[in-house]
């Protein structure tokens, strides 16, 4: 039996026009209104047996680009490599594809909503960045959109981002953030530090534990000693890293390392150091993650992993417009380089 508009609305409960409103996006709706009503938008497949204007064409021209927050580097870079790819030869008549950018926020709800909406618009593709979400009910509600996606012929890929189950059909490009993490603490301590704090990001995401996993993986090898208190959570910006240095060094005023969640926290916890009267890397060495551009240009430079996010949006960009072969399996691996600059030395001690 077809799903109807009238369906909707019934299911949301609200008017048939309100669902019209939502799904047209012409007319200002409730955040919470128009949340309901894209949930029962999703459970009656509305999307899937809607009107037959809407079934036309397998797909659409559109392209959905999934960010946290497009105004971190982090994530802008990706997705400009992304969007670079989205016209020519794989696009229809002209070789153009439309590019949009769903900022997410960080919020898991918001990231439910726009696949919603993507799968209305009967996407192409859809590239999801970043890490995801730690949530069992999220990332269960997240595979099911993707499956509805693919199954209308939408390709899917992650990049930057764990791989999603198989029936999914995604291709993953996901960044070796275990590894990088291991790779900046074996440097710390191989210069001599044995008391270092840890800035990780915020405890729901997968970046943050699989970097703190790293980071734990080379004091267990090194027999360094793991303090609770020397690990603090926050968001990845700069104020985050503000803050939790001055809490690091407030539990260890001994601390002679830190260890930033990305370069951005890095940059807060350099601020903080500086202003807590102590040189870097004379009295603190500081590391960071992910070689975002500014992080050459710190002072001093900051010894960080480089991530290739530019060569990973594109790879991520083409496999999705069908001009470049997904890896085998489906999931590639992409493993950082460890820059060592200025803002790391042996410390005073040692």
């Amino acid at each position: 039996m077809t799903v109807t508009l009238a369906d909707v609305a019934a299911r949301a409960q609200v008017s048939p026009a309100t669902v019209s409103r939502v799904l047209n996006g012409n007319y200002p709706v409730a955040a919470s209104t128009r949340e309901r009503v894209l949930r029962a938008v999703d459970e009656l497949d509305y999307v899937l047996n809607g009107p037959a204007s809407a079934l036309a064409a397998a797909t659409s021209d559109l392209v959905g680009i999934l960010v946290n927050d497009i105004a971190d580097p982090f994530f802008g870079i990706m997705a400009g490599a992304i969007q670079s790819e989205i016209g020519g030869p794989g696009g229809r008549a002209g070789g153009e594809r439309l590019a949009v950018v769903c900022n997410t926020g960080g919020s898991a709800e918001r990231e439910l909503t726009y696949l919603t909406l993507l799968q209305r618009q009967r996407a192409a593709a859809v590239v999801l960045t970043g890490g995801a979400v730690e949530n069992t009910a999220h990332a269960e509600a997240v595979a099911t959109k993707l499956r509805k996606l693919a199954d209308a012929g939408t390709k899917i890929v992650l990049c930057g981002r764990p791989p999603a189950p198989a029936d999914t059909d995604a291709v993953a490009l996901t960044f070796d953030n275990r590894g990088g993490g291991q790779q900046l603490t074996e440097h710390l301590i191989g210069l001599g530090h044995r008391r270092m704090g840890y800035i990780a990001g915020p405890e729901e995401r997968t970046t943050t534990r699989h970097r703190l996993e790293g980071h734990r993986a080379a004091l267990a090898a090194h027999g360094v000693p793991d303090n609770p208190d020397w690990t603090v959570h926050g968001r990845y910006d700069r104020r985050a890293g503000y803050e939790a240095t001055l809490e690091l060094l407030r539990r260890d005023p001994e601390l002679t390392a830190v260890v930033a969640a990305n370069d951005t926290v890095a940059l807060g916890a350099c601020a903080a150091v500086r202003d807590s009267g102590l040189r870097i890397p004379d009295d603190v060495s500081v590391v960071g993650f992910d070689d975002l551009p500014f992080s050459i240009d710190a002072v001093p430079a900051l010894t960080t992993v480089r991530l290739p996010l530019a060569d990973a949006g594109a790879r991520a960009g083409r496999i999705a417009m069908g001009r470049e072969e997904a890896p085998p399996g489906g999931i590639a691996t992409i493993r950082g380089e460890l820059m060592v600059r200025g803002s790391t030395g042996a410390p005073k001690n040692s």
